[in-house]
């Protein structure tokens, strides 16, 4: 199997067929929220029950020093959660964005590809989070800090601006149906292609194979719940096909609010949801049994058949690599896996 790194696209995106030089955009809409308010009651809380709430002003700035400090003084384990409080308070809002777009014409392009985007005067390329049954362009945005665009698109991009869209172009493609299960594993924004892919499976009948369905599983990985992007989309879904496992899987939510799904890298929750006999045959030792003891309380009877499984990835590289070697492990045939990895 062959990761396909996104960085590569940058240089290649202005070199792609023009689509249009005055696409309209049609709705900007931000996908996050801004939760100071949110971090600073539960900071508040945290600063009450371990004593160094003191620290913490009711409201105006927060000293983030002294906070970091009075807390670690007070229990050093409290070193990660008050250091993701200060990252996200800090943040700038929105960070993740959706845009839709209508191009001159329509756009021929298959689920899982990629068209590049330019927007004063500065170029890259984006995922098509929309599936090529509709008329219009959607895009999945994360403001990266200092970034060449996405901050002037989080910021600035409205509702009747012109931009430049070229491509199509990618390889990460959804294979010819078959009985083969389907696992689509993302981080972020990487769910945009997969998406596009599991719209496109729903909306023509690809979920089915001669007439029996094909059980179809996403597990999408962030930090926080509102980092998730179509996040009530993909419940919805989930709700209304018996045959679509949603599995979200959030690294910092419980910290802020009642999170009791999924805490676990998407790598190491595909995991829990694997047939037993299969993890078994593979060798994970005691990791796997520490996973297994953490399932959370979950509406999920389905389990995985690595055999019979077509796997779909994309995200961070750190991800994507340890995905290949998970699935290898569990007997995954490599030819069956399709990975994008950035960053």
């Amino acid at each position: 199997m062959t990761v396909r790194e996104h960085n590569s696209q940058h240089e290649h995106a202005q070199s792609l067929p023009l689509l249009s030089e005055s696409a309209t955009v049609t709705a900007v809409n931000a996908m996050d929220r801004d939760r100071r308010s949110e971090i600073r009651r539960k900071l508040l809380a945290v600063g009450a029950r371990h004593g160094f709430e003191d620290a913490i002003p009711d409201a105006g700035p927060i000293d983030w020093t002294a906070v970091f400090e009075a807390a670690t003084s007070a229990n050093r384990r409290l070193a990660p959660q008050i250091g993701a409080f200060r990252d996200r308070y800090e943040r700038a809002h929105p960070a993740l964005v959706s845009v839709t777009l209508d191009v001159d014409s329509p756009v021929d392009f298959a689920a899982g590809q990629y068209i590049s985007l330019r927007y004063d005067g500065r170029t890259r390329p984006y995922s098509v989070a929309s599936s090529p049954n509709r008329d219009e362009l959607e895009l999945c945005i994360r403001r990266v800090p200092d970034g060449r665009l996405s901050p002037k698109l989080c910021d600035d991009l409205s509702v009747g601006d012109k931009v430049t869209v070229r491509g199509p172009n990618g390889h990460l493609l959804l294979e010819n149906q078959s009985k083969r299960d389907l696992a689509f594993l993302a981080t972020g924004t990487g769910v945009a292609p997969m998406k596009s892919m599991l719209d496109y499976l729903f909306e023509d009948g690809r979920d089915t194979h001669r007439g029996e369905p094909r059980d179809v599983w996403l597990f999408l990985g962030a930090a926080w719940e509102d980092d998730l992007p179509y996040h009530g989309a993909f419940q919805d879904r989930a709700a209304t096909h018996d045959n679509f496992h949603y599995v979200p899987c959030l690294s910092r939510e419980s910290w802020l609010a009642d999170w009791t799904g999924e805490t676990e890298y998407i790598q190491d929750a595909l995991l829990k949801y694997v047939e037993e006999r299969a993890l078994d045959d593979a060798v994970f030792g005691q990791h796997i049994a520490e996973l297994l003891r953490t399932r959370p309380d979950v509406d999920i009877e389905a389990r995985i058949d690595p055999h019979e499984l077509e796997v779909y990835a994309c995200g961070i590289n750190a991800m994507v690599y340890s995905l290949e070697t998970a699935v290898t492990r569990l007997g995954v045939p490599t030819n069956h896996v399709h990975c994008e990895g950035y960053g």
